[in-house]
C-alpha cells in the first residue's frame, strides 16, 4: 500500500520511524513535514493513515473510490486536492486519465495514486534534487505535482494535435475520404478529446483559487502565501492547455462535417451517374418497345432500310444523351 513514506527537514530527506504517530511528531519537532505515498489503498489499509493524520471522512472515501472530478475542497485539519493525469497511446489513439489524491495538512502531505498516469515517482525525485524547493514544505509538494500534471497535459496535446493533423490529411486525400472507417476513426477521436477535456478543464478553478486570481483572492489553509506565483504559473500553463483543447474539439468538429459532407456529395454524384445510365437505357427500351407490340399497319416495316434506320437513329440518340450528360458533370 505505502509506495513510500519519508521525513523532510530543511530540504533534504530522512527515514523517520515505522510508526506514523512518531515519524509525523519527528517531522514536526524538527521543523519539516511527513510524505507518504499510497497506491490504491483499500479501506481497512487507509484507516490507519487517517486516524494518524486525522483526514476528513468526505476526503476519504472520495480518495478511496476515486473516480472524481478535479477538485479543491478545504477541511479543517487538512487540504484536499484531486488531479487527473492523462496518458495518450499514438498506437491505438487512445487517452486514458488516472487519479491523484493529495491531502495537505499541518507538516504531513498524503497522495493517494489511481492507475498509472501518475506521475508521483519523478516529482518526488525531482524535489529531493531541489532543497530549495522542498524546504517550503508541503506547499512545494502541491506545486510539484500539479506542475508535472499540467506539463503533461501539454505534451499530450501536442500529441494529439499531431494524429489529428495526421487524421484531417486522409480525410481530403483524394481517394480516401470516402473510407467506411473514416467517420467511426473521427468519432473515436472525438471521444478521446472530450475524455481529456473532463481531466483539464474543472482543474481551472482549483489552480485560480490556489493562484488567488479573480474573485478567488482569498488566502488558502496550508498553502504559503509566498506559493502563489507558482501556482499562477501552473494556472497560465493548464489556460493553453483548455484552449489548445477546445481547438481541438472544433477542428475534429469540423473535420467529421466535412467527411459527411464529403460523403453526401459522392453519393450525389453516384445518384447522378446512375440517373444519367438508366436515362440512356430508357430510350432503346421505349423503342423496342414501341416495336413489339406487333401492330400491322406500321409502313416502315416493309421498307428495306427501316431496320437499319431504327438502329442508327437510337445510337445517334444515345450518343447525344451521353454527350449532354457528359457536359453538365453527370457522366
Amino acid at each position: 500500500m505505502i509506495v513510500d513514506c519519508a521525513i523532510y527537514t530543511h530540504g533534504h530527506r530522512s527515514e523517520g520511524p515505522e510508526d506514523l504517530s512518531d515519524a509525523l511528531a519527528e517531522a514536526r519537532a524538527a521543523g519539516g513535514f511527513m510524505w507518504i505515498g499510497l497506491y490504491e489503498p483499500s479501506e481497512r489499509e487507509f484507516d490507519l493513515v487517517t486516524e494518524e493524520f486525522g483526514l476528513h471522512p468526505l476526503a476519504v472515501e472520495d480518495a478511496l473510490k476515486a473516480h472524481q472530478r478535479p477538485k479543491l475542497e478545504i477541511y479543517d485539519d487538512s487540504l484536499f486536492m484531486v488531479l487527473k493525469p492523462v496518458v495518450y497511446e499514438p498506437e491505438s489513439d487512445t487517452v486514458s486519465a488516472g487519479e491523484v489524491m493529495v491531502f495537505v495538512g499541518n507538516a504531513f502531505v498524503v497522495t493517494v495514486r489511481h492507475g498509472e498516469g501518475a506521475p508521483l515517482a519523478a516529482v518526488r525525485h525531482r524535489l529531493e534534487e531541489e532543497p530549495e524547493l522542498l524546504v517550503k514544505g508541503p506547499t512545494a509538494v502541491l506545486y510539484a505535482i500539479s506542475d508535472a500534471v499540467v506539463d503533461h497535459y501539454l505534451e499530450v496535446a501536442t500529441e494529439l494535435q499531431t494524429d489529428l493533423e495526421e487524421l484531417e490529411a486522409a480525410v481530403f486525400e483524394p481517394g480516401s475520404g470516402g473510407s467506411r472507417h473514416t467517420a467511426s476513426r473521427i468519432y473515436t477521436f472525438k471521444r478521446q478529446i472530450l475524455e481529456f477535456r473532463r481531466a483539464t478543464g474543472p482543474l481551472a478553478l482549483p489552480l485560480t483559487r490556489l493562484a488567488g486570481t479573480g474573485p478567488f483572492g482569498a488566502a488558502v489553509p496550508f498553502v504559503d502565501d509566498k506559493a502563489r506565483p507558482f501556482f499562477r504559473d501552473v494556472n497560465d500553463h493548464l489556460a493553453r492547455v483548455n484552449e489548445s483543447v477546445e481547438a481541438l474539439a472544433r477542428l475534429v468538429s469540423d473535420i467529421l462535417s466535412a467527411h459527411l459532407a464529403q460523403m453526401s456529395v459522392r453519393q450525389n454524384d453516384d445518384m447522378r451517374k446512375i440517373s444519367a445510365w438508366a436515362a440512356m437505357a430508357a430510350v432503346p427500351t421505349m423503342v423496342a418497345g414501341i416495336y413489339g407490340m406487333n401492330f400491322d399497319h406500321m409502313p416502315e416495316l416493309h421498307w428495306l432500310w427501316s431496320y437499319p434506320t431504327v438502329i442508327v437513329v437510337l445510337v445517334a440518340l444515345e450518343v447525344l444523351l451521353y454527350r449532354q450528360f457528359k457536359r453538365r458533370g453527370w457522366l
